[in-house]
């Protein structure tokens, strides 16, 4: 969670509206939309943003990927957006929805490892944020990611990929795993899959187990029957 305040601000957000800090006149400003599916962080950062960043126009808060992309104030200049969402859509697919749609990103996270953050900036992201970071190192880093920093450079624009280069990375499976994959996927249960191969249905179940586990590996969630189906049809397993 982000730690809030600095020697500027509170360290906890007083209830009741915020009310925003006088603007400098003829300062730029940035619409921003905040992802997050704990509403309290929602609600505590929109509160300290609107109090210490008036140039941060925080004008969408979304606990979910799908209230953000309906919402009508879709697209903003900027999406503060959450790793961990308990979405299967995957982070490099929301990243470059937002920047398809005009607006930049800067990644939020609880898991700060080099992994997350090469995915987030390979799939577009101005920006990767540690939660743990308090929100006043937050604000300078979408300050400087929005060209409102004085005296930074302007970022460099990101261009989406082409939808060809798009496509949802493939794990390489053996021989038995795709062959239980596709006798699965068409509908057979793991003992018959077995029985389709000639093996013990304990094989059976490890071949579907490393199936699952290597599509999670890319970021493709297949733990339930009816996602590894979809996978296989993705893939073209099935016919």
């Amino acid at each position: 969670m982000m730690r809030q305040g600095d020697a500027t601000g509170p360290s906890a957000v007083e209830a009741g509206p915020a009310r925003p800090a006088a603007r400098a006149p003829g300062r730029r400003s940035a619409r921003v939309a905040l992802l997050d599916d704990h509403e309290l962080l929602l609600d505590s950062m929109t509160a300290w943003m609107r109090e210490h960043a008036p140039d941060l126009d925080v004008v969408l808060t979304a606990t979910t990927w799908l209230e953000l992309v309906h919402s009508p104030l879709f697209p903003t200049d900027l999406v503060l957006l959450d790793v961990q969402l308990r979405e299967p859509v995957s982070l490099e697919a929301r990243v470059r929805t937002c920047r398809a749609a005009g607006a930049k990103v800067v990644v939020l996270t609880g898991l700060d490892t080099p992994d997350l953050k090469e995915r987030a900036l390979r799939a577009g992201a101005a920006a990767f944020v540690p939660k743990a970071r308090p929100l006043a190192d937050l604000v300078a880093v979408v300050r400087e990611v929005m060209g409102l920093a004085e005296g930074r450079p302007l970022p460099r624009e990101w261009r989406p990929l082409p939808a060809a280069a798009e496509a949802p990375q493939r794990p390489r499976l053996s021989l038995g795993e795709e062959s239980a994959l596709r006798l699965y996927a068409s509908g057979l249960s793991t003992a018959a899959v077995a029985a389709s191969m000639h093996v013990q249905f304990e094989t059976a179940k490890t071949y579907l187990r490393r199936v699952r586990e290597k599509y999670a590996r890319v970021d493709r969630p297949a733990s339930r029957k009816a996602e590894l189906i979809q996978r296989a049809r993705e893939d073209g397993y099935l016919q």
